[in-house]
């Protein structure tokens, strides 16, 4: 069996290639360490290609540009793989302001390049797509919220369980970022719909774990942690420092992958994150990374939230649930917390 991966060197990329790798599939890796031009020298994720070379037998990388529209239709032909997982992204909102081509075009067109590429050469193979949840713009915002001593949360019991997939993505401010994430998401659905192709949206919360090259302005655990072990200062953007996300860790993420490439449908979205139970706040993620490392977090707060932010976001994951009952959050938030705190005490030596 053959996987194609892109982003292959980036946190969820190289989770699933090793996933996949240890179940005996042929794993092709695309990724030209694009993140390094977007985030500079500390998004490099070289390491990370050096390490999957290692430690996955036969893997093969593949330094191509999804941008390139005649490379991806002549690789994936050549591949013929036998499910794609497509990740490779140009992944935070606030660069995407300085870059708006380059996020438009490796977003939206990159993925509408691997599409149709997929949709000529081998249109029966499961297509996953990793999106986000910035597909909702700040429309989560308008919910009724209630501040608690530590973090936002919602005073609506409609959301007790957090946000499913048919909230609606429409008439909200998005950043740049997620206008053309929400250009690929929906063109995957579309490839789904109509041409019956079995492919699925994964909505992200904070995707984490200890493999991320976490950076400001994408990254959050990753680069908390980062700045924490450094003595650095770390700098909270409006809400107080109590906005909150959901949490989930790469592995659960390539599991999800898996079951669903097993067992495919057409044009499905779901939410995929950490859900309630693995959400925190800025405010409450220092008090845990303090716990593993025993460094007060050092801090400074702008008063000025982050364009199109969400004050509060966590999935509902009852979709997921009904439809993968054999999956679900195997990571706790603390447990993915001192992962982070290991990996990066082992990279940079503290």
């Amino acid at each position: 069996m053959r996987l194609l991966v892109t982003g292959a060197s980036g946190l969820i990329g190289s989770e699933v290639c090793s996933h996949f790798g240890l179940k005996g599939w042929k794993i092709h890796g695309v990724d030209n360490n694009q993140r390094a031009v977007f985030f500079g020298p500390q998004g490099d994720t070289r390491w990370n290609q050096s390490r999957l070379q290692r430690q996955i037998a036969g893997f093969e990388h593949h330094e191509i540009d999804i941008r390139n529209r005649d490379g991806i239709l002549e690789l994936v032909r050549t591949i013929r793989p036998d499910a794609i997982v497509h990740a490779a992204a140009q992944p935070s909102h606030d660069r995407a302001a300085a870059i708006p081509f380059d996020d438009f075009d490796t977003n939206a067109v990159g993925t509408f390049n691997l599409l149709e590429a997929v949709r000529q050469a081998c249109p029966e193979s499961p297509f996953v797509h990793m999106s986000t949840n910035k597909v909702y713009g700040d429309r989560p915002n308008s919910i009724a919220l209630a501040e608690l001593e530590t973090r936002w949360d919602y005073a609506d019991p409609a959301y007790e369980h957090g946000i499913a997939e048919n909230f609606s993505i429409d008439q909200s401010k998005h950043s740049l970022f997620g206008a053309s994430k929400v250009a690929a998401d929906i063109v995957v659905q579309e490839y789904g719909r109509y041409f019956n192709m079995p492919t699925c949206c994964l909505r992200g919360g904070c995707l984490t774990g200890p493999n991320h090259s976490g950076v400001e302005l994408h990254g959050f655990l990753s680069y908390l942690v980062k700045c924490n072990l450094e003595g650095r200062e770390y700098r909270v953007f409006g809400y107080r420092g109590k906005q909150v996300r959901d949490n989930i860790h790469a592995e659960d993420v390539a599991k999800f992958m898996s079951a669903f490439i097993e067992t495919p449908r057409c044009a499905e979205v779901y939410n995929l994150g950490g859900g309630k139970a693995n959400s925190c706040s800025i405010l409450e993620a220092f008090k845990i990374t303090e716990t593993f490392t025993g460094k007060a977090q050092q801090y400074v707060y702008v008063d000025e939230n982050r364009i199109g932010d969400h004050i509060c976001y966590y999935s509902d994951l009852r979709k997921m649930r009904a439809h993968y009952p054999g999956w679900d959050i195997t990571h706790s938030l603390e447990s993915t917390i001192g992962q982070i705190v290991d990996a990066w005490k082992e990279k940079i030596g503290r």
